[in-house]
Parts: C-alpha cells; sequence; structure tokens
C-alpha cells in the first residue's frame, strides 16, 4: 500500500528531528577538545574529549549505530521521493515542497536537494576520517586512533578546514528550513509558534555551524603548535 504525501512527509520530519538531536550531542562531545585546551587538558588521558570519545565507543552507543545509519537512509530516501513527486507536480526544478508561501521562497527551502548532495559529501568524509578510524575500529577489537592526534591529522591543512566550514555552512542552510519545516509537518507549527520556531532555529543552525568550525580551527591551531 502505498503511503500518502503527507506520512512520508512526516517520516521525513521525525527522521530529522532525530539526526538533529544527534548532531547536537556529537558537536557537544567535539567541543570538549575546545574546552580541554582552555582547561589545559588538550591531549591528556583524562581529557573531556577523550571521556566523550570513550563514552561513544562504549557498548551501549556502539549498538545505535546501527539505528542511526537507518534514520539518516530513511531520511535520504524519502527526501528524494518526495523531491521527485514535487518535480513531477509542479513540472520542473522549482522548490522545495513544505511550509507557506514565504518561507518556501526561500533560497534555502528551493535548494533542499542540493543541499542535501552537499551535506552528504561531509557525511561521507566523517565517516572516513573520524568513524572509521574510531567507533568502526573499536568494534572490530583493534585499536582506536587518538581522537586529539586524529582530530590534528585532520585538520592540519588549511584548506580542509576551510572546506569543513563550508560543508557545514551548507548543513546550516539545510537545517534552516528543515528545522522549521519539521515542526510544522507533525503540527507544532501555528500562528504563535511560528516566528518562534524559526527563531529558534536560526540560533540552533548558528550553534551547530560554529560549534563545529570551533572545533576544526582549534585543531588546526593545534597542529601546528599556535596552541599547546
Amino acid at each position: 500500500m502505498a503511503l500518502s504525501s503527507i506520512t512520508k512527509k512526516l517520516i521525513m520530519s521525525v527522521s530529522g528531528l532525530f539526526l538533529i538531536v544527534f548532531l547536537l550531542l556529537h558537536m557537544t562531545i567535539n567541543l570538549f577538545s575546545v574546552i580541554d585546551t582552555f582547561k589545559g587538558t588538550y591531549g591528556a588521558a583524562d581529557g573531556l574529549f577523550q571521556a566523550g570519545c570513550d563514552f561513544m565507543a562504549l557498548p551501549i552507543v556502539t549498538i545505535m549505530v546501527p539505528v542511526l545509519a537507518l534514520g539518516f537512509i530513511v531520511h535520504i530516501v524519502y527526501a528524494g521521493i518526495l523531491t521527485a513527486g514535487n518535480i513531477n507536480a509542479r513540472g520542473g526544478l522549482n522548490r522545495y515542497a513544505g511550509g507557506s508561501k514565504g518561507k518556501a521562497e526561500s533560497w534555502a527551502s528551493k535548494n533542499m536537494l542540493v543541499l542535501g548532495i552537499v551535506v552528504l559529501g561531509l557525511i561521507a568524509f566523517h565517516l572516513n576520517h573520524f568513524w572509521a578510524e574510531m567507533q568502526l575500529k573499536e568494534f572490530m577489537g583493534e585499536h582506536a586512533e587518538n581522537p586529539y592526534k586524529l582530530l590534528e591529522a585532520t585538520f592540519q591543512n588549511w584548506w580542509v578546514v576551510v572546506l569543513y566550514i563550508v560543508w557545514f555552512v551548507a548543513l546550516g542552510l539545510h537545517l534552516c528550513h528543515g528545522f522549521w519545516s519539521a515542526f510544522q509537518t507533525i503540527g507544532l507549527s501555528n500562528q504563535i509558534w511560528e516566528k518562534r520556531l524559526y527563531a529558534i532555529g536560526y540560533v540552533f543552525v548558528a550553534i551547530i555551524v560554529l560549534g563545529f568550525s570551533v572545533v576544526a580551527v582549534n585543531a588546526f591551531l593545534h597542529a601546528h603548535g599556535f596552541l599547546c
């Protein structure tokens, strides 16, 4: 039995909100490396970032990886289905579905597919440089890389830092529309909360983009000896 358009949007919204929660958790753990810099515990075995990585390596967290992967797959698949449906319904690549006309006319809402593809590049980068060297090795019973050294090795080149920041700006633009749209789809947006959710979305996006960017810059400075 084919799912209705509303059901597809609901599935995509719920999976998107699930991924947003994980993204916030992930950023918080990464920011521990910056806090370690100020505390003087950067690179130490008892550093906050090391503790956060140890937490992510716990079995109870590791078994959540397939659930997270499923969430990504569901979100991506239904994004593709809805986008294809919108293209067919509107007779061309006009805009991303959802929201009132004012919100839908924003640049981000009209380019959600393109931004989503850019975000996929960020996911591939992360899986190759971090997950494969840490969680995957822990799961396979191998010795995981030192998280501090891994950060420095990844961000030792300035162009990687710039690319990483550009990726997260794209993610931020994707979230700008997605955050508000998700709450609207599940029925939590009304005339009273619409502007509030839109403002909260902007604040959340700013925190995510700045948080991850600071982590990359901090690692770059450590890699070149500007910070101890």
